[in-house]
């Protein structure tokens, strides 16, 4: 009898135990590293393209995964309204902080709409909407909807041709859809928040790269992380 309520009150501990609480036990001291590969590729003759990205998250320098995650979507530029549109899907593989090799993996299935605008001259912005389902391992289905505002500004020439040099910026909100997760767990409606700041050289028209920094902060964590990506067209 004794076991048995220890067995159930140790059950409801556990899963009523807040998603929150694990996360207190990362070390937000500790930057860590992204390393990113961002592709797009327009098919001839054609208003639709293709574009994708690999990135390999982690809590450290590198060594200790925070995420595996592989995107690709077909996109679409529509004749009479400006930006591009994308419908895609995505893989993450997600570890946990520390020593542990646990990981937990999430299919996500994703509609975009990415709509440029220019302030003056020499900043070139762009507005993304992002709406994601989300099937999480050992969790409910959900939504998440996000927007991001990016921004680019040359600093040794006007535009962003070959050869420039210049300062990219942007910030993106994270809500939860829904709250609710199962087996009596909860996120919050607030997910997280991104801003990222970082120098970026243009290698030509179809290649950049960039090196930056990116804050991450949601209701538990407040985290840094270095970035480097690259950009291809082609």
């Amino acid at each position: 009898m004794l076991c048995r309520l220890t067995f159930t009150l140790f059950l409801v501990v556990s899963l009523s135990f807040p998603i929150s609480a694990l996360a207190s036990q990362i070390d937000e001291d500790q930057a860590g590293a992204w390393y990113m590969y961002f592709f797009n590729k327009d098919f001839s003759h054609s208003r639709f393209g293709f574009q994708g990205d690999i990135q390999y998250r982690n809590w450290d320098m590198g060594g200790d995964l925070e995420q595996l995650l592989v995107r690709g979507g077909l996109t679409y530029r529509p004749e009479k309204l400006p930006g591009k549109y994308t419908l895609g899907v995505a893989n993450i593989t997600s570890g946990q902080f520390g020593r542990s090799d646990r990981t937990t993996s999430e299919t996500r299935i994703y509609q975009e709409a990415l709509i440029p605008q220019q302030l003056g001259s020499r900043v070139f912005l762009r507005h993304r909407i992002r709406f994601e389902q989300r099937w999480v391992e050992n969790q409910d289905f959900r939504t998440r909807l996000r927007y991001g505002l990016f921004a680019d500004v040359p600093l040794n020439q006007p535009t962003l041709t070959e050869g420039a040099w210049y300062l990219a910026f942007y910030n993106e909100l994270f809500v939860n859809g829904e709250r609710d997760i199962g087996g009596g767990r909860q996120v919050d409606f607030y997910d997280r928040n991104r801003f990222y700041t970082a120098l970026g050289y243009k290698l030509s028209d179809r290649g950049q790269i960039q090196v930056g920094y990116m804050q991450q902060h949601t209701e538990a964590v407040n985290k840094g992380q270095f970035q480097i990506s690259f950009h291809q067209a082609f």
